[in-house]
């Protein structure tokens, strides 16, 4: 009698694009902790990398033989096509996405099992530390050592999208790995967006947003390596853009639904685009442009956030004085009216 194998009940996707200095130690880090027993599927997808990744593949391979699965893409097309193709192929009932960069911090694994074996949740939220090659005390005291990444109740089941939205959005920790999803909401077409920065924050919200049920646990699960070549720390004007307008789609999924209704979550989402909008501006302070595309990349930016906030920047500066927060009202009144005329 021949015996199936062992379906299994995790996915952890890892895109791989020149991180030859990187991915062993992540790699590492996840099978280490996972049963040699089929039940947590590995899978890697090489999008065309350049820098000797694909020979780190191979001895990653030979080290664990059966237990990475490859993919490969025939060009380089992006991390966000990278996930989509991985989502495509996990056979796993929940999706762990993992930068190729950044590492599982150890008993991950065995403590997301715990809770789903409890629980079973549509998602699952962890926290996170930042991890520096030097970190130093300034690090430290900006509490590095633990991002969290929910505002809200921790250690129990919570059932419906609206707190889990509100939760998100307050903090503004949108990545993809800090999310344990049921593959079962990656449905109706809800992938990253192909050639865009900031996707993370424009596409796991729309998949939240079928969750029926959620589980935070304020402890880092994953170790996010601080580099130099971030989104953040490249900024162009096209990411401007993009961070500007992170948030469109989902006020679109939302517009006329019971979720927006809410006066928490209108408010969460108002203050993470004005998060987006400062953000952006602050690069169009920097850009070296002429003085009319630099107004009319203004003028896009704050179309941006009244198109997405479901507040206006009036709503949203009164509601900053009612919580007396300050220093927030001063800064979105600064960015908003930057090269305003």
């Amino acid at each position: 009698m021949t015996i199936a194998p062992m379906a299994p009940w995790l996915s952890v996707l890892i895109p791989v694009y020149n991180v030859r200095d990187y991915l062993a130690e992540c790699v590492a880090s996840v099978l280490e902790q996972a049963p040699d027993d089929g039940s947590v599927e590995v899978l890697l997808l090489d999008d065309c990398s350049t820098d000797g990744s694909s020979e780190t593949i191979d001895q990653l391979r030979a080290r664990w033989p059966g237990r990475l699965r490859l993919l490969q893409h025939d060009r380089n097309r992006g991390l966000s096509a990278a996930r989509n193709t991985m989502l495509g192929a996990a056979q796993g009932e929940y999706i762990w996405f993992l930068d190729s960069d950044d590492k599982l911090l150890p008993g991950a694994i065995p403590a997301l099992h715990q809770i789903v074996q409890a629980h079973g949740p549509d998602a699952v939220l962890c926290d996170f530390q930042v991890w520096r090659e030097k970190p130093r005390l300034k690090h430290r005291l900006r509490g590095e050592a633990h991002r969290h990444t929910f505002d809200g109740p921790s250690h129990v089941l919570q059932y419906g999208p609206t707190g889990l939205l509100r939760g998100l959005l307050a903090t503004g920790q949108l990545h993809a790995w800090s999310k344990i999803t049921r593959r079962a909401l990656w449905v109706d077409g809800v992938r990253f967006p192909e050639g865009s920065y900031f996707e993370d924050m424009a596409t796991m919200p729309l998949a939240l947003m079928s969750a029926n049920s959620y589980y935070y646990i304020p402890q880092p699960w994953v170790a996010y390596r601080q580099r130099g070549g971030s989104i953040l720390a490249t900024m162009t004007l096209a990411k401007a853009f993009d961070q500007s307008a992170a948030l469109l789609t989902l006020h679109q999924a939302l517009a006329g639904s019971s979720e927006l209704a809410d006066a928490g979550l209108q408010f969460a989402m108002a203050h993470q685009c004005a998060r987006n909008l400062h953000g952006a501006m602050r690069f169009v302070q920097k850009a070296e442009a002429s003085s009319a595309e630099l107004d009319v990349a203004a003028q896009r930016l704050r179309a941006d956030f009244a198109s997405a906030s479901p507040l206006a920047a009036g709503a949203l500066l009164r509601a900053y004085v009612q919580r007396g927060w300050w220093f927030r009202w001063l800064k979105f009144r600064r960015a908003y009216a930057h090269r305003s005329v």
